[in-house]
């Protein structure tokens, strides 16, 4: 590997055998020169340039994002992929990045940051939160800022969308949100506001990922037989009703169409937190 260009001290371009690539490794560009030979028991990662764009934008920001910051990303990036067992696919290290840079700045101006999906994220996708939770500690240590919670929540959905290699950026946030407007149509169809953070409030959003949740081939998991949807939509009327209202708010916010037995579960919920709630007690 013949150096091309360096980015920062521990990133280069390099030539291998007639093929460009980004490779990184702590220390590896240290006193060298272009057309230097690179050690390769110092090289920790490589990016081929499968795309042009995502390629170009790596090579921009590795020069001229502080280094300290870059190497906090990556820490937290590797760590992920240990806990979790898995090599994320190349974007991850441009988008935690980028978005570790934004926040930073932020962050030293003072300017709030606020998560209005954390309660949800902290519920469905815990691993990940407690790995933006390990993220808080590196960069603690390694830059002396410490972020918000909110911001934890950030980091985990990033480790959650490169875990799951969902293709699209926001559809796991989008999920989050849509479970947390279908417990919001719940808790008013039931006349009660669920203390976040508390247990209960954790059954609901459970309860609302089970009902939505599908297989590989996109069918659902939880799906009710139909007799069973046919008697409790004369069991629970009025819920129903009421699911069919908060299906409507749904549709219109995420273009998501609840199914019959999807609205059952949800009256199912709605009728389960109106009778407990009750002695101002739910189970």
């Amino acid at each position: 590997m013949k150096i091309k260009k360096i980015l920062n001290n521990n990133a280069v371009v390099v030539n291998d055998l007639g093929e460009e690539k980004i490779v990184m490794g702590s220390g590896i560009a240290f006193q060298k020169r272009k057309n230097d030979i690179i050690d390769p028991s110092l090289v920790e990662k490589v990016f081929i340039m499968d795309d042009p764009d995502q390629y170009g934008h790596l090579q921009e920001m590795l020069g001229t994002l502080p280094e300290g910051e870059i190497a906090a990303s990556e820490q937290i990036i590797s760590y992920a992929e240990q806990e979790l067992e898995v090599t994320f696919n190349e974007h991850i290290h441009i988008a935690l990045t980028d978005h570790l840079s934004f926040a930073l700045e932020r962050i030293r101006k003072g300017t709030m940051i606020q998560n209005t999906l954390l309660d949800e994220i902290r519920i469905l996708y815990p691993r990940e939160f407690q790995i933006g939770l390990h993220a808080k500690n590196i960069i603690r240590e390694a830059l002396q800022v410490d972020i918000p919670v909110d911001e934890v929540g950030y980091i985990a959905m990033h480790i959650h969308t490169a875990w799951k290699n969902a293709g699209v950026r926001g559809t796991a946030a989008a999920m989050a949100a849509m479970i947390r407007d279908l417990a919001e149509g719940v808790e008013q169809a039931a006349g009660i506001t669920l203390e976040r953070g508390s247990a209960n409030y954790e059954r609901l959003v459970t309860q609302l990922e089970n009902i939505l949740r599908t297989d590989e081939n996109g069918q659902l998991l939880n799906e009710l037989n139909p007799e069973i949807v046919r008697i409790a939509k004369e069991r629970y009327t009025r819920a129903y009703v009421q699911a069919i209202e908060i299906s409507g708010r749904v549709e219109e916010d995420y273009g998501y169409i609840l199914s019959d037995s999807q609205l059952i579960c949800i009256a199912m919920e709605i009728n389960r937190i109106n009778t407990r709630s009750g002695n101002g007690n739910i189970s």
